[in-house]
């Protein structure tokens, strides 16, 4: 969410022309670097443009995409070139994370409705989002001990919760975008149209690099479009700096119980979400996906996420993500090698010094955004429903399928908030969430109601052991009878 859209594939990689370690020539590295640039710079900056659009951030929008990219780089480089402990090694790309996006934004409304402005806002959403990366940062030590706890029904429920919470906004880009005067007008809504048409025609091709860059000619046009229907405007771009210079902390430092809950309980959904990623990424590397080398190659790789993500907010950005989009690059190109995330990590970095790249991809229209966004969100809630379907849907996970996912969306944002509205402000806030209702409702009644599937189990090795143990006793008495009739 992607969104870092999360396919985790298990198809046979494809011959590599560099290996991991591998160390290609400038040409051949900066081909495959640009390949993984433009799979993922629409990941990386969507995010923030919807977090600065609906929230009303304004002029602050193109510093904060700058932002977005020079982390990403920066991450990019450290997850690659692993620095200590910190990294997994392999070629594999951090971006903002889709996953966040509806937290952020309740922290963000929240604020809002105290009174705060730009600057409130931001200071509130980087200081929660610092401290909770360090939610990830412990788990990385015990991953793989979290998957007792955080299984496929919490991670699938999690997970389609966060896309059908996240689905409204993109509906409401789609339409002309919130306040909007023409709202659901005509040509807003041909817009939109243009733009999930396109993308869906491009999924289409037989050429990887065609599905590759789907989303990104499907702004392009829809852009273009916009342009020529005279709803885009470049008259503000006089006002934007030349260049951004990454400033900690540039809005001020702010915390607050009620948006740090939702965002910390993603913190424990994602370094799941990340090993699937890494483990992808192993397999089309030619690397091990099992031993004590994948395990600690995963656990760097978790922990690089949750550096990254405190260093993002320290320096005014979302939480990042390992991206999975960027798998299928290393299948397109055959190179797997780590060295060639340096150039990936200077373009993105160089592209973020300008913050008129920000400014121009501010203009793009509602519609358009919402468009892609719409396919992106609606990714996300089905690789929640498919975690759930490869997982054992009996009574039992289906009843906590249906609870959580039933309190999530009713109490959240996107259902009925208006039942919490006798409760104290401070639970308000914190069960107004979506994904904070559903992940409490999903942990607990996972940890509480008997597993079926282990108790059927057991029953049945108790009912082989004691059908073994009847037929030794026939056995026996056979031998015994056999013994008395032979005297």
């Amino acid at each position: 969410m992607t969104t870092n859209q999360n396919d985790h594939s298990t198809t046979e990689p494809i011959d590599l022309v560099y290996g991991l370690e591998d160390r290609p020539a400038i040409t051949p590295s900066l081909f495959a670097a640009l390949q993984h640039v433009l799979a993922s710079f629409i990941g990386i900056i969507t995010p923030t443009l919807i977090v600065g659009g609906v929230l009303g951030l304004g002029s602050e929008i193109p510093y904060l995409v700058s932002m977005a990219l020079i982390v990403s780089g920066v991450g990019t480089f450290i997850q690659a070139r692993r620095i200590g402990p910190v990294g997994s090694g392999l070629l594999c790309v951090q971006g903002t994370s889709f996953a966040f996006l509806s937290a952020i934004l309740a922290a963000g409304f929240m604020v809002k409705a105290k009174g705060g402005g730009p600057d409130e806002i931001l200071a509130t959403i980087f200081g929660v989002c610092f401290f909770a990366a360090f939610v990830e940062i412990a788990l990385s030590r015990v991953i793989d001990k979290l998957k007792r706890i955080i299984t496929p029904i919490v991670t699938g429920t999690i997970i389609t919760l966060i896309g059908l919470s996240l689905i409204k906004v993109g509906m409401t880009d789609f339409a002309g975008g919130y306040g909007a005067e023409d709202l659901g007008s005509p040509e807003n809504l041909t817009l939109g149209f243009l733009v999930l048409i396109t993308i869906i025609a491009f999924n289409r091709f037989q050429f990887q690099i065609l599905r590759l860059s789907a989303v990104i000619a499907g702004l392009s046009i829809g852009f273009a479009a916009a342009w020529a229907m005279g709803k885009v405007d470049f008259g503000g771009l006089g006002d934007v700096t030349l260049i951004s210079i990454p400033v900690p902390f540039k809005y001020g430092f702010s915390f607050d119980l009620a948006a740090f809950i939702p965002i910390a309980i993603i913190f424990l959904i994602t370094p799941l979400e990340t090993t699937g990623d890494l483990t992808a990424n192993s397999m089309v590397s030619r690397q091990p996906v099992k031993g004590p080398v994948y395990l600690n190659r995963i656990k760097a790789g978790v922990l690089a996420d949750g550096c990254n993500s405190a260093l993002a907010a320290t320096f005014n950005s979302l939480p990042m993500t390992t991206f999975s989009q960027n798998n299928g690059v290393i299948q397109l190109t055959g190179v797997a090698s780590r060295h060639v995330a340096l150039f990936i990590a200077g373009i993105l970095v160089f592209l973020g010094l300008f913050p008129i790249v920000g400014g121009v991809l501010q203009q793009m229209p509602k519609p358009v955004l919402g468009g892609a966004t719409l396919i992106m969100f609606g990714t996300v809630a089905v690789a929640g429903i498919k975690i759930l379907a490869e997982a054992e849907l009996n009574r039992r996970n289906m009843l906590i399928v249906a609870i959580s996912i039933g309190l999530g969306l009713g109490l959240g944002v996107a259902g009925v908030p208006e039942v919490l509205s006798a409760l104290p402000d401070t639970i308000k806030n914190i069960f107004g969430s979506p994904i904070t209702v559903g992940a409490l409702t999903a942990i607990t009644l996972n940890l509480i109601l008997p597993d079926e599937s282990s108790a059927q189990q057991q029953l049945d090795r108790s009912d082989e052991t004691a059908a073994e143990a009847v037929s030794g006793d026939h056995l026996e008495a056979d031998g015994q009878s056999s013994a008395a009739t032979s005297n």
